[in-house]
């Protein structure tokens, strides 16, 4: 089984133990025993540290930074593909350009998203999404 994509929401949430924590522990754990991580984007890794960086300063980034290299993550470059793909969700739906790459590359890879942010609703007739906090998936 392919592993699934890991969005900004549910990393962010399992950094900072906010809700959703400990089901993004629970799949991280899990990617870990499996050696099989789970997939992100270097756009949403983007997205990560801009947030990090403007919310809570350089130095927390560096702990954030080295917290996320010891994690089950594969970071995924984006290519022309997932970007034509990533190009089609954004102009057909209301989300950010980084959710749209993290949905195409759910849909490229046959995988659900692991999220809890509520942009990724628009796109629940697309795509199965993996709701990391019920209240935002329903």
């Amino acid at each position: 089984m392919a592993s699934p994509v890991l969005d900004s929401f549910a990393l962010l949430a399992y950094l900072r133990d906010e809700d959703g924590a400990p089901m993004a522990q629970e799949l991280l754990e899990k990617a870990g025993e499996k050696d099989a991580p789970l997939l992100m984007t270097e756009v949403k890794y983007a997205e990560v540290k801009y947030i990090v960086l403007r919310k809570t300063g350089r130095a927390a980034w560096r702990q954030v930074a080295a917290a996320v290299d010891s994690l089950p993550v594969e970071f995924v470059p984006a290519t022309r593909t997932l970007a034509d793909t990533a190009a089609e969700f954004k102009a057909n739906h209301r989300l950010s350009l980084a959710d749209a790459f993290a949905a195409a590359l759910a849909k490229e890879r046959k995988v659900e998203p692991i999220t809890g942010d509520p942009e990724f609703k628009t796109l629940e007739k697309e795509i199965k999404i993996n709701w990391l906090c019920r209240r935002n998936g329903t």
